[in-house]
């Protein structure tokens, strides 16, 4: 299954999301450049300052339009600040 990452916010966020690739990676799926080509789309990102959250929702939006064709899952994951 091919899973696509958007990584949005600090360097922090880009580590986690990179620590989170290399467990899928570890459990086989193949990591895409390209959200047309994702089976699973993950979005990381942060809610610490408010054009932080709009960017986030914009995001959101933007990654839902591709439920309407190849993706199945859209996953936002948020840690705790």
């Amino acid at each position: 299954m091919n899973i696509g990452f958007v990584s949005l916010g600090c360097s922090k966020n880009l580590v986690v999301t990179e620590e989170v690739i290399a467990m899928f990676k570890k459990k086989g799926f193949n990591i895409v450049n390209s959200e047309e080509n994702a089976d699973i789309i993950l979005i990381n990102t942060c809610g610490f300052i408010e054009s932080a959250k709009q960017e986030a929702i914009d995001c959101i939006f933007e990654m839902a339009e591709y439920k309407k064709k190849r993706c199945k899952y859209l996953i936002v994951i948020r840690l705790p600040s």
